[in-house]
């Protein structure tokens, strides 16, 4: 995520976190001004108040500069989804992992949640968008997929948190 500090705020490349959690989903209120010349609405000013979506708190922020490499930080963004829930996303099991019992589907969900096997046979661009476990006697997959906000098209940017909606999809193989 880059190194957490408060005087990079302004720099080309930063971006703000909550000082909390760590969140890229925050915002602040503002003013905009319609520009008619351009036909778009261009931001005049912004208030001090911070707040952070993921903590649907106030916070303060913390400003960090974006050196990662895109796929780590699609990484730590993928693993703090998978492992925590925190993030913008979907967890979906499908029918069949459904169909086994709900206790099987939470199995499911907290293998998928501790997986820390990733290696360069099963993770070749260090996304850790995929996994295979065996749960049971059943093999299960679970993958990420990036989708936009509206969740009607790809995600532009993965590493982007602002503009991603994850989607977690939980398996059994034969489903694949």
């Amino acid at each position: 995520m880059g190194i957490l500090q408060e005087d990079v705020a302004g720099d080309i490349g930063s971006v703000p976190h909550c000082k909390a959690c760590g969140s890229e989903r925050v915002v602040k209120d503002a003013w905009a001004c319609w520009n008619p010349e351009f036909g778009l609405w261009e931001l005049e000013t912004t208030h001090d108040q911070a707040f952070c979506q993921s903590c649907e708190a106030t916070t303060e922020l913390v400003w960090s500069h974006q050196d990662l490499p895109q796929n780590q930080r699609i990484r730590e963004l993928n693993d703090r989804f998978r492992t925590t829930g925190q993030g913008r996303g979907s967890i979906m099991l499908t029918s069949g992992i459904q169909e086994k019992g709900g206790e099987f589907a939470v199995a499911a969900v907290k293998a998928v949640r501790d997986f820390d096997e990733f290696s360069d046979d099963n993770d070749p661009w260090g996304e850790h968008d995929f996994g295979a476990i065996e749960l049971e006697g059943e093999k299960v997959f679970f993958k990420l997929d990036y989708y936009d906000p509206s969740l009607q098209q790809g995600s532009e940017n993965p590493a982007n948190e602002g503009c991603t909606h994850r989607l977690l999809t939980i398996m059994l193989a034969s489903e694949y």
